[in-house]
């Protein structure tokens, strides 16, 4: 018999967690509160701390076939669309890191996680509405009425998670002064854009990121930029076309191609929420945006939700099944990924554009931020070092019918060696750092 494991969200982190889990022997249930499983948002990031981790799990072709490995990121003026700078991704940064730098459409990595976990053990249309901890085990209801048991609860249920609110009592969201617009727009449509490359355009307050997406035949783009505070608290909130046209206006051509070409537009302002002190109970813990929800601008939302997933299953696959085994293998959990999450969390806080800061050299922050700890970063190695205690469990292939996702994201994103000037001079302008031209939508 081995430790059941309830997952509360069946969005990314939740089911990179339940693959992680079932994948190492543990009996893992998801509950989904809406009707079926369904990703929205647009395009994101992967960046080689997560990547690695999905390859593990057996993503490797499936990402070969539908993600992007842009080949660099060019930063451009934002008024006539001259190169300033080229950052050097692709290979390089693959040698650089061990894993490859990806983008991917949301709902396709969504579609790929469900595939891994067999059908029966999600089940839809079931919302939380309370839990119980006692001696042996966590009591879940529903609001369908029925319940359920489990050893181990986790909170994967994203920003607003109500089992954060239990674990950690409720707390206030905080604005940043952005919000992003962001949308698809078809490849083939934006013929001045490579579709093996990122863009970076940055302008006086706002910036824009296109990057590939759907094996390059379309492009995300987002348009960060200041914003009163009073938009909802949520990603996939509808935009307004007018909007993306008033701030686009007098950018250069190949933006205004890329605005004329965008269909629906959706709006995400931009909150983040304090630092936890802690997120765990004897029988309950958090992943995710449920933990550590975070602004995009490392883009690293749901990079930081597949290593939590993948640390929470190497904990619990070494744990033994009585209470005080959970309660450590929760404890050793928490240890490894509270004090990695704040930092990246604290961190993304940095990204925010500054008024007046514009694409010209010398009219932003001095460099770019290093963030080459965030990108090279093995959560699997770390647990190893922490805790070298007896060998892994054997990882099991996922057997039985895969599960059908839907569509959509948010992005991802950041750079560990200095952007370089098209002349080969560090780059010291067009954004307020590496992390602010690789912006994204974190999940």
């Amino acid at each position: 018999m081995s430790i059941q494991v309830a997952v509360i969200g069946a969005g990314l982190g939740g089911l990179a967690a339940a693959a992680a889990l079932y994948a190492r022997g543990l009996d893992v249930t998801v509950y989904e509160r809406g009707g079926a499983l369904r990703e929205q948002g647009v395009g994101m990031h992967l960046g080689p701390n997560g990547t690695r981790l999905l390859e593990r799990l057996g993503l490797g072709p499936r990402l070969a076939e539908l993600a992007v490995r842009p080949d660099a990121l060019e930063v451009r003026a934002f008024h006539n669309g001259a190169t300033v700078a080229v950052q050097e991704m692709g290979e390089a940064w693959e040698r650089q890191f061990g894993a490859p730098y990806l983008t991917v459409h949301r709902g396709d990595l969504h579609r790929m996680l469900a595939g891994l976990v067999p059908g029966e053990r999600v089940r839809t249309g079931k919302e939380l509405v309370r839990h119980e901890e006692g001696p042996d085990g966590v009591l879940l209801e529903f609001a369908d009425g029925t319940t359920g048991r489990a050893d181990v609860l986790v909170g994967a249920d994203g920003v607003h998670s109500a089992v954060r609110r239990a674990v950690a009592g409720a707390d206030a969201p905080v604005y940043s002064g952005n919000s992003a617009l962001r949308g698809l727009v078809d490849a083939a449509d934006v013929p001045s854009l490579d579709p093996g490359r990122m863009y970076m355009f940055a302008g006086p307050e706002s910036r824009v990121l296109c990057y590939p997406v759907g094996a390059g035949r379309q492009f995300t783009y987002v348009v960060v930029t200041p914003s009163e505070e009073g938009d909802a608290e949520s990603w996939t909130s509808a935009g307004d076309r007018a909007d993306l046209d008033a701030v686009l206006t007098g950018w250069a051509p190949e933006v205004r191609e890329l605005a004329a070409a965008a269909g629906e537009v959706r709006r995400w302002a931009l909150y983040d929420r304090a630092p936890l002190e802690r997120w765990s109970t004897s029988r309950v813990t958090l992943l995710g945006d449920a933990a550590h929800p975070m602004l995009p601008h490392h883009g690293q939302g749901a990079n930081q939700a597949v290593e939590d997933g993948v640390a929470l299953a190497l904990c619990l696959a070494r744990a033994d099944e009585d209470a005080r085994g959970v309660a450590e293998a929760l404890e050793r959990y928490e240890s490894l990924r509270r004090p990695h999450t704040t930092r990246v969390q604290l961190g993304s806080r940095t990204g925010r554009p500054a008024p007046g800061a514009g694409g010209r050299p010398g009219g932003v922050k001095e460099a770019a931020a290093d963030v080459g700890w965030i990108l090279g970063h093995d959560v699997e190695a770390a647990f190893e070092e922490a805790f070298p205690t007896r060998p892994d469990t054997p990882l099991q292939a996922a057997s039985d019918t895969p599960l059908q996702a839907a569509s959509d994201t948010p992005l991802q994103a950041a750079s560990d060696t200095p952007l370089q000037a098209a002349s080969g001079t560090p780059l010291q302008a067009a954004s307020d750092s590496a992390d602010t031209l690789l912006s994204g939508a974190a999940a």
